[in-house]
């Protein structure tokens, strides 16, 4: 998901003093920046420790290739593209959602305080809330009937 090469079965364990070649850059260090014109589809196929991934993995990976392509160079993503994202990539799960006071809160959040940004995890979590709510969600959990 970071650009890695190797699966981490493939992978020794560091010495000592050696940091970990999968470790999380510190909070401090912005994502590699990918071209914004390559599809998503050909930057998840170029991540080769993802080629044998789970269907999680990829939808994992999806995620932060889609923050990262739409975040600015400090890696970072304004509220204004954050709303943009939800209403563009994760209609599905906002359809229906915009008389619930829930959704109407994280919209407003998303449009006071403008030029505050969201981290990667500030915007998993508003992916999650919003998943959380949705109808779609039911939908998928409703055990559907199938001859």
């Amino acid at each position: 998901m970071c650009g890695c090469t190797v699966s981490t079965k493939d992978q020794k364990s560091p010495s000592k003093g050696e940091t970990h070649p999968l470790a999380s850059p510190t909070a401090t260090s912005a994502p590699p920046k990918m071209l914004k014109s390559i599809p998503i589809s050909k930057q998840l196929s170029s991540v080769k420790a993802l080629g044998k991934g789970s269907d999680l993995e990829k939808a994992f990976a999806t995620a932060a290739l889609i923050y990262n392509n739409s975040s600015d160079p400090d890696g970072k993503l304004s509220k204004a593209a954050a709303k943009n994202l939800l209403q563009t990539q994760f209609m599905n799960f906002i359809q229906g959602q915009e008389n619930k006071p829930k959704y109407k809160e994280i919209l407003s959040e998303l449009e006071e305080q403008t030029e505050s940004k969201l981290g990667f995890e500030d915007f998993m979590i508003l992916l999650l809330s919003v998943t959380l709510m949705s109808d779609l969600l039911q939908e998928i959990w409703t055990p559907k009937i199938t001859k």
